[in-house]
């Protein structure tokens, strides 16, 4: 089997099933006054998002217990697999402890380093975004498409955390963003699904995990979008990207390209 080929259903069904688990979990501590704990990095992190992350691996384990796991929460175990899974239960803790809509959970299915899956499901809304490799990404299994916006001057430009670019790359951004229409901030992984569906046309990230951003791959692509570093290279499978731009087309990719290589 190659990257290219479809994924078995069997790893599908067990995505939307980790998906639907982790849904029970987090739904009953929306807008519920939690204990924030904060973790090395700082970032915050609750009863919600490790009883979810532990929810989808018991789920891997009962299935697939020869696949590998990459999760925010509880690590990584078997990475050496061919099938290897990125678990991210709560992407966006900030939006979610706050009680806004901008998070959901997001999962990933790695063959040989290459994801062939990408899913993002907001629990509270019910919204699910999928994408598998070689065919349209959907939105609650309608096909999406990304905008064909080309002008810089009309794009509409987001990212997740301002506060994670160091001083070079949030110059670059500057210069990005005087260019653009408006600027969004705080959406994560939820403004890679409005990406999908033509909402925006731009998302860069910097100082970002694989869990952040590798269930947001197949979707943008299978929405006819495109997903390189800031220098235009593709992604590589990794543990950390140092920059991410997203992009709605070719021409609204390439018009972001200049704009950041001239900063």
């Amino acid at each position: 089997m190659t990257p290219a080929q479809t994924c078995p259903p069997a790893f599908l069904a067990l995505a939307h099933a980790m998906a639907d688990a982790a849904a029970d979990v987090i739904r009953p501590y929306f807008r519920q006054r939690l204990a924030i704990d904060a973790k090395a990095d700082a970032s915050p992190v609750t009863i919600a998002d490790r009883d979810a992350e532990a929810a989808m691996r018991q789920l891997i384990e009962v299935h697939f217990p020869d696949h590998g796991i990459r999760g925010e929460e509880f690590g990584a175990c078997r990475t050496d697999a061919e099938w290897i899974w990125v678990l991210d239960p709560i992407d966006g803790t900030k939006s979610f402890v706050s009680g806004s809509l901008a998070f959901g959970t997001q999962i990933a299915l790695l063959y040989r380093g290459e994801p062939v899956l990408g899913m993002i499901n907001q629990p509270i809304t019910g919204e699910r975004w999928l994408g598998l490799s070689g065919t349209p990404a959907t939105l609650n299994g309608d096909p999406i498409r990304t905008g064909d916006r080309a002008a810089i001057d009309q794009a509409v430009l987001y990212t997740s955390a301002l506060e994670q670019f160091d001083r070079e790359r949030h110059g670059q951004f500057a210069v990005l963003a005087a260019k653009v229409h408006f600027t969004r901030f705080s959406h994560d992984c939820y403004a890679a699904g409005l990406l999908a569906l033509g909402g925006i046309d731009l998302l860069l990230e910097s100082n970002v995990f694989d869990y952040d951003i590798l269930p947001q791959i197949p979707i943008v692509l299978g929405a006819g979008g495109i997903v390189t570093d800031w220098e235009g290279r593709p992604l590589a499978d990794a543990r950390r990207y140092d920059a991410v731009l997203m992009a709605a087309n070719e021409k609204i990719h390439r018009a972001a390209l200049e704009a950041l290589c001239r900063a």
